[in-house]
């Protein structure tokens, strides 16, 4: 998987461009950028696009993906990624008014392995809901 596989979200897309701009696309927007990109593009070149924002230079780019590494960050959620946005100036989601946007479960191709666990966490989570209410 590549960069051209990003390009298939408009948001994806978006900050992508703001990245090849130089433009400072805040935290949140790296964040979620290296939250969806490290699916599709290896580590050095993660932290080769995170490098040309504004607002970063190598080091900081090379801390923040291992980061979402080291904790396994799965992509965020539609509403994860518009209550990102309301905390920064830069518009992660450059249509937050369309609902069929900015929701990199419907427009790329997460890989199985990302879907797999998320559901794994949803049904340990449902279950520990289950045993407190059971208590």
């Amino acid at each position: 998987m590549a960069v051209e596989d990003l390009r298939r979200s408009s948001m994806m897309a978006h900050l992508l461009d703001a990245l090849d701009q130089g433009q400072d696309i805040g935290h949140y927007g790296r964040l979620t950028f290296a939250m969806i990109a490290r699916h599709f593009v290896d580590r050095d070149e993660l932290v080769e696009l995170l490098a040309k924002d504004g607002d970063t230079d190598e080091g900081k780019a090379k801390s923040l993906v291992q980061q979402v590494e080291d904790r396994d960050y799965n992509p965020p959620s539609r509403r994860r990624i518009l209550e990102w946005q309301a905390q920064q100036d830069f518009p992660i989601c450059p249509t937050p008014d369309d609902p069929d946007t900015c929701n990199p479960y419907r427009e790329l191709d997460i890989p199985r392995e990302v879907l797999e666990d998320i559901e794994e966490y949803r049904e340990q989570k449902f279950d520990a809901q289950e045993t407190d209410e059971g208590q």
